[in-house]
């Protein structure tokens, strides 16, 4: 296995993307569906405003701080361990979350499946990395990528109708407690189709007299966790008032001393937390940028079109959760399709992609002034933001292809760690501007007029994302082949 020629996944390649990205979805899936669940919940177990918001800002925190190091311990330890780990805590935190009896044991249980989504999420990119090859890496990532588009479309969806089969109680309770059984399968199948490799750090048994050398440069991992924290906080507690945005200019000093301390514990002959030199390959630079900026414009679309239809024209969240259905299985299917053919087109298809989306989003807001002018159905919106789902297939899975290329294995998990970290912080920047954008604009000119002005902010980091395409594209880089040099067999 491993053969770039390969063009016919093996039956344990095969079995790794099973085990892989099942509990991803799940992990995924548990961000968007808690957004329809919320106010059943609230009702439920008497939580406050401020404390029902810390079941989002909780997850979302707990996820972001522990991406890299996670990714690191899976590259030094195995990442089919860490891997097993992360599914088991999520399977816990998943639990408790579903029989939580008051507010402060809710919050809680959304750290610990945060913290188990965090363990989990870079073992996954890593082992795509490290078990595929070539073509059939683009197709893993476009699998990937499918599973996160259905993941973000379908939450809505099946958190609207738990609550209508079993009721406003254990609706919202079973959309945690749904993720039990499944990560218990997926723990057993873990342990029974993971090959060998997977439970070792970089795919090697290591000798036993080695094992002290592994390096988890300690320093490095506390500073750039706190620093994530940092920048992050404030835009998930944007309640506790301006003062709290002082925070992110400390974390961001924070994380600049985490870049001086890998490069000078690089240089002092250790191995860093993330290797730095990853930055200077154009690739993993231009990609990892792009994938942060078109985060920050791109999950707000959710957070606005629901209350748009929610609160502004009444629909129920069944009807509101709809409405994003097209989009989520027409970005699994392009995702499906680009994966396929992305080393032929490189990132020209990540471009184009980007573009689609974007136009999707224009007319959107098109829909909405028509519907809002002239009475236009709204349901139209589930055209135009299918056309943003399938460019979204294009773009998200490939740009992660190509991103990775020329990434060293050893060092798969912790840099698929920095793109999702850089993912998970623009999306919380993002929404928080997007829903404060929202909120002005509708207090002045109405709900109508809240939503075009959300799609517009949403429009322009979306037009940043593919200029950083385009200035990739222009600078000539022509190769779209991944390198697999650093790979082992």
């Amino acid at each position: 296995m491993g053969n770039t020629s390969e063009t016919v996944m093996s039956a344990e390649q095969r079995k790794i993307l099973a085990v892989m990205l099942v509990p991803m979805f799940m992990s995924l899936l548990s961000v968007s569906i808690v957004n329809v669940i919320l106010p059943d919940m609230q009702r439920s177990i008497g939580a406050s405003n401020s404390a029902i918001q810390w079941v989002l800002s909780g997850y979302t925190l707990a996820f972001g701080v522990f991406l890299v190091a996670a990714g690191r311990a899976g590259d030094l330890f195995g990442r089919g361990r860490l891997f097993v780990i992360g599914v088991g805590v999520f399977a816990l935190g998943s639990l408790i979350a579903g029989l939580s009896p008051d507010p402060l044991v809710l919050n809680i249980a959304r750290i610990v499946m945060g913290i188990g989504s965090g363990l989990l999420s870079p073992q996954g990119v890593g082992m795509l990395q490290q078990y595929f090859h070539g073509k059939l890496r683009g197709r893993a990532f476009g699998m990937f990528g499918t599973i996160v588009g259905v993941s973000v479309g379908i939450g809505p969806v099946l958190g609207g109708g738990l609550i209508a089969v079993l009721g406003d109680e254990w609706g919202w309770r079973s959309a945690f407690l749904i993720n039990v059984p499944i990560a218990l399968a997926a723990i057993g199948l873990g342990k029974v189709w993971l090959p060998k490799s997977a439970w070792f750090g970089s795919g090697a048994e290591p000798d036993p007299r080695d094992r002290h050398r592994a390096d988890f440069d300690p320093v490095g991992l506390v500073l750039l966790a706190f620093g994530t924290l940092l920048i992050m906080l404030p835009f998930l507690e944007r309640s506790a008032g301006a003062w709290i945005y002082a925070l992110v200019p400390a974390g961001a000093a924070i994380v600049f001393g985490w870049v001086k301390w890998e490069n000078r514990y690089a240089r002092r002959g250790g191995s860093p937390m993330v290797d730095m030199q990853m930055f200077r390959t154009r690739s993993f630079a231009y990609g990892a940028s792009l994938t942060s900026i078109y985060f920050v414009g791109m999950p707000g679309v959710w957070v606005i079109v629901a209350l748009y239809l929610q609160n502004g024209l009444g629909f129920p969240a069944l009807e509101a959760g709809l409405v994003g259905l097209p989009s989520a299985l027409l970005s699994a299917a392009g995702a499906q399709a680009a994966g396929r053919v992305v080393l032929t087109f490189g990132r020209k298809m990540v471009v184009l992609g980007v573009g689609i989306a974007l136009a999707g989003i224009i007319a959107s807001a098109l829909i909405v002034i028509a519907h809002e002018t002239w009475g236009v159905s709204i349901w139209w919106l589930m055209a135009t933001l299918g056309l943003t789902g399938i460019g979204q297939g294009m773009a998200i899975s490939p740009n992660q292809t190509l991103t990775l290329a020329e990434v060293p294995v050893e060092y798969a998990g912790s840099s698929g760690g920095v793109m999702q970290t850089g993912q998970r912080v623009g999306t919380a920047i993002g929404i928080a501007i997007v829903t404060a954008v929202f909120f002005v604009v509708q207090s002045l000119g109405g709900y109508g007029a809240a939503i075009v002005a959300g799609f517009a902010f949403i429009a322009i980091t979306m037009a940043l994302a593919g200029l950083i395409g385009i200035i990739d594209l222009a600078r000539g880089r022509k190769k779209t082949q991944p390198r697999t040099e650093y790979t082992h067999a």
